[in-house]
């Protein structure tokens, strides 16, 4: 039995699953070993990472393995998590929030069955960014997580409620997506522009 092969795929598996992450009965189902093996190999490959200093780690939570970053580190993912800018927010991870804002609660794999592509990154990147969380699981097999906005998001997009985000006005079912994409670029945009109105920390308006 190949056990680095075995580990790297381990790695692998982890990083597609997501928040979610696996037991190590699904990821012996997948490799096609013993549950025993499947979490020996987890084991090792966990040690291996921490002896290594390595900036991601596995974590065991609620029985299932999942990849983390170091606890060390969150000084640094604070200054990354900082409140988002227009340049910041790229056109996969605006088209995701879209979705999450409309369809809430939703799972990664409902995103991506909408999308057409993997989300699991825009995820990541809008959930740092305060602008969407965990609100809960859906009653299906393994229980995948459900995402929802945040308080930070209507802050951010000046809206009172979710009741107020702008509402599509295409009848086609198939550029809903795109519709809504394009309102909540539209709504950073003038928010962008608004901040970029207003005068530095002088008083004085800015030079032209």
């Amino acid at each position: 039995m190949n056990y680095p092969k075995l580990k790297s795929i381990i790695e692998g598996l982890l990083f597609m699953a997501g928040d979610e992450g696996l037991s190590a009965k699904q990821l012996a189902d997948i490799m096609e070993v013993d549950a025993a093996t499947s979490s020996e190999l987890v084991q090792d490959l966990k040690e291996e990472m921490e002896r290594g200093g390595r900036g991601i780690r596995i974590a065991e939570v609620a029985g299932a393995y999942r990849l983390t970053t170091h606890p060390d580190h969150a000084p640094y993912f604070e200054r990354m998590a900082v409140s988002p800018t227009r340049s910041s927010l790229s056109q996969a991870a605006l088209e995701t929030l879209s979705i999450i804002a409309y369809r809430q609660p939703i799972t990664r794999v409902e995103i991506e069955e909408i999308r057409g592509v993997k989300s699991e990154r825009a995820i990541q990147t809008l959930a740092a960014k305060d602008l969407i969380e965990e609100v809960g699981r859906a009653e299906q097999i393994g229980r995948p997580i459900l995402y929802g906005t945040t308080k930070a998001f209507l802050d951010y997009f000046e809206l009172p409620s979710l009741a107020a985000l702008p509402e599509p006005s295409v009848v086609d079912p198939e550029d809903v997506l795109d519709e809504q994409t394009q309102l909540l670029f539209d709504k950073l945009e003038s928010r962008q522009s608004n901040r970029d109105d207003l005068p530095d920390e002088t008083g004085f308006e800015p030079a032209e």
